[in-house]
């Protein structure tokens, strides 16, 4: 009798979640690729249907969402209180492909939601030094390079913009290619040309950190994470300090990309952040662009992707030479900048050495601002 109530049960639970299945709403398909509209911007093949998956979600913070197939549309108003709606591709009549709209803050919410900084935080970190542009390896990277020439004889802005762009255009953005061993100007340079190659955004910012310090211009290369502590996004980008405008500014090799306010000004990382999160005018170089394909835009760039990258930020405590070539004993220092919420705030000192590479990582943790932003 106890077996019999079971299957009965188990019988109605099944066909309970049949009926709710077959009441979802269905639209029809002949290609896998669909264009979405996601707030009035259309993408065209901007989802593949996958029919094999339990369930595929496309998360929005849009408010009105359209799946596009070849054959048929379904729009939706995204509630965030309702926070998904279900439905059913069906391609070529036979295979059913579970998809779900997902409402999820937008990046830049998620920034404009963060803790506050903590200017009272007087916790220990070590100060900031920036590599001597007399140092042999930095005079040989001036040399080898050319970079008198190609920095030119205008002032010191001026030289800063001309070597990002020559960087920018001489070596192209692969965010998915291998570091290779030697992380340095001339080798990552040379690297590219022999293998006629990439590299990611990290070794960018390095090439051009050490090309600013050869011309003894203060630099140091930045980690732009997102709040979670796991991700598979980031972006690093330099930070270079103008003496003319006693300031630190922004400079992107991977976009040639740099940041000013409403009236022209230049504007330096904290303040893109502070901008973005009050909601005060930014303005994106017109010729920002990935590879010299494709335009940046002010939303997509500064209001999506670094608006994500921007709640956590990273960066050397040495600013230097061949920084990140891991060589046996060798040990780097990074020092973190996060908000009160930021969701590890300990230890405030961490120390680890890897046995494979045999290099030490010691990294500080810090809330205030004017610790890491400190002028060289």
């Amino acid at each position: 009798m106890k077996h019999n109530l079971l299957l009965l049960i188990l019988v109605l639970v099944v066909s309970q979640s049949l009926l709710a299945q077959k009441n979802l709403p269905v639209i029809k398909a002949s290609s896998l690729q669909v264009d979405i509209k996601d707030d009035g911007e259309l993408r065209k093949n901007a989802w593949r249907i996958v029919p094999e998956e339990k369930l595929d979600v496309y998360t929005t913070s849009g408010k009105k969402v359209t799946f596009y197939t070849d054959i048929d549309s379904i729009t939706f108003k995204v509630d965030p209180k309702v926070g998904a709606y279900d439905f059913v591709i069906l391609l070529n009549g036979k295979d059913s492909a579970k998809t779900q709209i997902k409402y999820q803050p937008s990046r830049l919410n998620i920034l404009k939601a963060a803790g506050k900084y903590n200017y009272a935080d007087k916790r220990f970190i070590p100060a900031f030094s920036y590599q001597s542009a007399t140092h042999p390896a930095l005079v040989k990277i001036r040399t080898d390079l050319k970079l008198d020439s190609i920095a030119g004889k205008g002032d010191e802005l001026s030289k800063v913009f001309n070597l990002m762009h020559w960087i920018h255009n001489l070596v192209r953005h692969d965010g998915n290619s291998n570091n290779p061993t030697l992380k340095n100007a001339i080798d990552l340079i040379n690297t590219c040309r022999v293998e006629n190659r990439g590299v990611n955004c990290r070794m960018l910012g390095i090439i051009l950190n050490e090309c600013y310090l050869s011309m003894g211009i203060a630099s140091r290369y930045i980690t732009c994470m997102p709040k979670e502590a796991k991700f598979d996004d980031c972006h690093v980008i330099n930070m270079v300090f103008i003496k003319d405008l006693n300031k630190w500014i922004w400079i992107d090799p991977t976009f040639d990309a740099y940041v000013m306010d409403e009236k022209g000004n230049l504007l330096g990382v904290q303040e893109v952040r502070e901008r973005l999160i009050s909601g005060k005018p930014l303005v994106l170089n017109a010729d920002a662009n990935w590879n010299r394909e494709n335009l940046q835009t002010k939303q997509g760039y500064l209001e999506n992707y670094m608006a994500k990258n921007l709640y956590r930020l990273e960066t050397p405590q040495v600013s230097e030479y061949n920084s990140e070539t891991w060589t046996m004993g060798k040990e780097i220092t990074y020092i973190e900048l996060l908000p009160l919420d930021g969701l590890e705030q300990t230890p405030q000192k961490k120390e680890t050495t890897y046995s494979n590479s045999g290099v030490k990582f010691v990294q500080y943790k810090t809330n205030n601002p004017d610790l890491f932003w400190t002028k060289p």
